[in-house]
């Protein structure tokens, strides 16, 4: 049983998808698959303006899908060849030569093929020609969940974490590997461990300080505190930062991965008069920051 599409957050929305298809699934006694497409097709087809910021990486994505019930994920290469397909010869090529469903499950407002020609109908004659089933979602159940990536993307770059969070159904994700810094952390009695994340493309919250959960390279989470910014106090015009400042753990990390878990924003990035002022505002953040994590179970234990 097959459903298209980029998933990108794998949020609310997405998971009333995925409970359509498992329930088409189980009346043809079939396997749920997902088609979706790397790189974004927005990259491809305009590589210099796209604009664009995923809420996961391909990692968080398999991973989250998994979690909500997919049994399969194929992810095909987007090409400008495969964009100039005509709905024909994608319908051909990708569905009935390649993944070969039973049914596709897809919305009545979907688009394929060159020019985005094809629609529900093409869909439907093209499935008669290949055999396989064409049955649409039913728009008011997603609907009714009333979340949109756009609406989770917004919420992030705001600094509403919270609000993003209760849209995805999870915390939201971030992975990075730990790189030297300038120590300045320790020096202040905060110790940080500065994140550089791979991907380009992932959101990254609004400037400020938030409340977190880390994952250490042992696997365990850790209460703690992260700052997205330019140390303003400490820099002037440096390029956004991701530090993170963990309470009750440490250890050699450096070039390994660290995952973040965003909870609550505390405040925005401020620029202190002096390194006194910095450290009582840190002081306040750690206090702040264990008090919201107290009622924040870690992840996995919710």
């Amino acid at each position: 049983m097959l459903t298209v599409g980029t998933f990108d957050g794998v949020h609310a929305g997405h998971r009333a998808v995925l409970e359509q298809l498992r329930a088409v699934a189980d009346r043809h006694n079939a396997s749920t698959t997902l088609l979706s497409f790397t790189p974004h097709p927005r990259v491809v087809l305009d590589p210099n303006h796209h604009g664009l910021k995923l809420l996961n990486t391909l990692e968080e994505r398999r991973e989250l899908l998994a979690d909500a019930g997919l049994d399969n994920l194929v992810l095909h290469p987007f090409t400008k060849d495969l964009a100039n397909l005509t709905p024909w010869e994608y319908a051909k090529t990708l569905l009935a030569d390649c993944i070969k469903p039973v049914a596709v499950v897809i919305g009545d407002d979907h688009r394929f093929g060159r020019h985005r020609a094809g629609n529900f109908d093409t869909l439907v004659t093209l499935g008669q020609a290949f055999d396989f089933k064409v049955e649409a979602l039913d728009a008011h159940h997603v609907e009714d969940v009333r979340v949109s990536s756009t609406k989770v993307r917004q919420a992030l770059e705001d600094g509403r974490v919270d609000e993003a969070n209760t849209w995805l159904g999870k915390p939201y994700p971030t992975t990075g590997k730990v790189v030297h810094g300038e120590a300045l952390g320790r020096e202040l009695g905060f110790p940080t461990a500065n994140l550089r994340i791979d991907n380009p493309l992932k959101l990254l919250p609004a400037h400020g300080v938030y409340a977190v959960w880390c994952q250490t390279p042992d696997g365990q989470w850790h209460p703690s505190m992260a700052n997205v910014g330019t140390r303003p106090t400490i820099h002037d015009n440096a390029p956004t930062s991701i530090e993170v400042h963990v309470f009750d753990a440490s250890g050699d990390w450096y070039e390994k991965p660290l995952t973040l878990r965003w909870m609550h924003w505390m405040r925005g990035e401020v620029k202190f008069d002096s390194k006194k002022a910095l450290v009582a505002a840190l002081e306040a953040d750690r206090t702040k920051a264990l008090n919201l994590l107290a009622s924040s179970p870690k992840p996995g234990m919710a």
